[in-house]
């Protein structure tokens, strides 16, 4: 395969690693809530569900190695933590979220089946697909992304000039905030870091040994999926946006409900009867392929734990999958609400590991990763008791005077200050050098 096929291959599988339930369900409602605002929403949405993920992928191209190496700087207990933590995670939340996304959506409303047997079908076919891991890359990217993607722009091009265009009143006081809080959960973030080691072996297994062709293509591939990933969100919001007083949604209902209805909604007004299938094949596609990505990526990582091997890899892959099928019978609502917590600590030591990996060695040494991530966990720590309903985090403390700790996010400036100070410590301490 030349390297421009291989390319496009790589990026339309990033593409549809990233895009799951979440990435589908949630721009839509954002830009109906956003209504003249949703330019500003999608500016913040970009930042945490395009941006920070594909500084992932490049991170990824520049370390080649696993999600081990974001974190070593730091130290190989921490970074040996972190990775089993972050894969509990995805095995226990945004993977088995993509099946309970599939029957509430596509699956049940069809057939009326139980919730069991949908993530034991969805999830023995999850399985199939990791155990034969070196053909996932090729069949992705050649097959199901270029569905999905046909499927997109059909329910997003339609829709945009079948809508009125009216819009409600925004709903938001601060859009770009609100915007990157959407965005966390896509899981984007996490996902870069999962699925970036995933496409990194999957090119080793297609011949691609040197570091050189390998960066290459993981860079390329990457700015073509984000640029996709740009498009496809900036339109599900503008649609939401646009359709603000077309369709009525209940606001009695759960907010991944309205989400459901809204974009169902969407999808007939733009393009019938047949708008439901549509959506129904969408959302089965773009869920199956996230999380054979997340079990792809969780299997490869203990299988190095464990000398490369097999046994370990297909062990894993069957744990995995055997907790897709318990979790998956959970309501999406439910597993979203459990999800918090784990995004309050973990999202912003991604997030902050993905920022130091891209930068050029001289700002991003050891001494600074180690200040940097262990003032995030500290800042951090107050956003995930209060998420558990800890009274130490209740409103009203000392804490609430650090910028931006309404929106959960106290461990930027902090992060930011202190990634400042320890460079400007280094230059002054070793001028020549630096």
């Amino acid at each position: 395969m030349n390297t421009t096929k291989e390319t496009l291959v790589t990026a339309f599988a990033l593409f549809s690693l990233f895009f799951g339930a979440g990435n589908l369900l949630l721009p839509p409602l954002l830009g109906y809530n956003a209504g003249e605002d949703w330019l500003l929403v999608t500016f913040g949405f970009m930042i945490a569900a395009v941006v920070i993920p594909i500084l992932g992928i490049l991170a990824h191209a520049r370390l080649q190695g696993t999600m081990f190496d974001f974190g070593k700087k730091v130290s190989p207990v921490f970074s040996t933590i972190y990775c089993i933590i972050v894969y509990l995670i995805s095995i226990t939340i945004p993977s088995p979220r993509t099946a309970s996304a599939t029957h509430e959506i596509a699956i049940h409303p069809a057939f009326g089946t139980s919730p069991l047997l949908t993530s034991s079908i969805y999830f023995a076919l999850v399985l199939l697909f990791v155990l034969n891991r070196s053909k996932i890359l090729g069949f992705i990217g050649k097959f199901l992304t270029p569905i999905i993607v046909i499927m997109l722009f059909a329910v997003i091009g339609i829709g945009l000039f079948s809508s009125d265009g009216l819009m409600n009143t925004s709903t938001f006081d601060t859009p770009i905030v609100n915007g990157i809080l959407e965005g966390y959960q896509t899981f984007d973030a996490i996902g870069a870091v999962v699925v970036g080691a995933v496409i990194i072996i999957s090119l080793n297994l297609r011949g691609h040994s040197t570091y050189d062709s390998k960066k290459n293509i993981i860079r390329k591939s990457g700015f073509i999926a984000g640029l996709g990933l740009l498009l496809i969100y900036a339109g599900l919001i503008a649609v939401g946006s646009f359709f603000g007083t077309d369709i009525e949604i209940d606001t009695t209902l759960s907010g991944d409900m309205q989400r459901a209805n809204l974009l169902r909604g969407i999808s007939i007004a733009s393009l019938g009867t047949f708008g439901n299938k549509v959506l129904s094949m969408l959302i089965a596609l773009a869920c199956f392929t996230t999380a054979v990505g997340i079990v792809t990526g969780t299997a490869d990582y203990f299988k190095g734990l464990f000398k490369n091997s097999q046994k370990v890899y297909v062990a894993t892959s069957l744990i995995a999958c055997t907790v897709g099928v318990l979790v998956g019978q959970l309501d999406f609502h439910t597993i979203i609400v459990i999800a918090i917590p784990a995004l309050m600590i973990i999202y912003p030591i991604t997030i902050i590991l993905i920022l130091l990996n891209v930068l050029p060695e001289k700002y991003a040494s050891a001494k600074v990763f180690k200040a940097v991530v262990i003032t995030t966990i500290i800042f951090s720590l107050p956003d995930f008791l209060a998420s558990v309903g800890n009274p130490l985090a209740t409103e009203g403390g000392i804490l609430d005077w650090i910028p931006f700790s309404k929106y959960s996010m106290r461990w930027v400036l902090p992060a930011l200050v202190v990634f400042v100070l320890m460079n400007l410590t280094t230059k002054i301490k070793d001028p020549i050098s630096s």
